[in-house]
């Protein structure tokens, strides 16, 4: 087929051909308003998600923000506070933890004396001489996973020896 003239080629089709087009053209759209319809939802859904993870967190800083205030408008805060302190700030880690919980997002749990690499972070070594090598003396902040990945991993303090026992 020549093109002349910038000219696309005119094709013949037969009765069939056109109406395998008009069929093929006609389940295309189809698809098309289908995923329109599709994306559109799920960008709403996300949307709904978002909106809810920021009223829950909200919620926290409410009580972050009482704290802060009460101790702003008592410069000598009642001694009741600071026992019932430990207990509400236990409070405010669970609700974040369920939130994240409700996201897959959950601790790592992790129980060995030595450090697992797939799910550890050395920070800091300390001399102990009571300990063997890279034991874990201290966990700095725990690690979170999101299903098999791990988001953070748990920070951990491990012991070494003083550089006049390895001599």
């Amino acid at each position: 087929m020549n093109i002349i003239n910038n000219q696309l080629p005119i094709l013949k089709l037969n009765e069939e051909q056109r109406n395998q087009l008009q069929y093929e053209l006609g389940t295309l759209l189809k698809d098309r308003m289908s995923l329109k319809q599709a994306l559109q939802q799920q960008g709403q859904k996300a949307t709904a998600e978002k909106e809810e993870l920021f009223l829950e967190l909200l919620e926290l800083f409410d009580a972050l923000e009482s704290f802060l205030n009460y101790i702003a408008e008592n410069p000598d805060p009642n001694p009741k506070f600071f026992k019932r302190l430990p207990k509400s700030l236990g409070t405010i880690e669970k609700k974040l933890l369920n939130i994240l919980e409700r996201r897959q997002v959950e601790p790592i749990e992790f129980q060995d004396t030595k450090p697992d690499y797939s799910v550890c972070q050395v920070v800091d070594r300390e001399e102990r001489e009571d300990l063997e090598e890279q034991t874990i003396t201290r966990v700095v902040r725990q690690g979170f996973r999101l299903e098999d990945k791990v988001l953070r991993p748990i920070e951990v303090i491990t012991s070494k020896k003083s550089q006049s026992d390895r001599s």
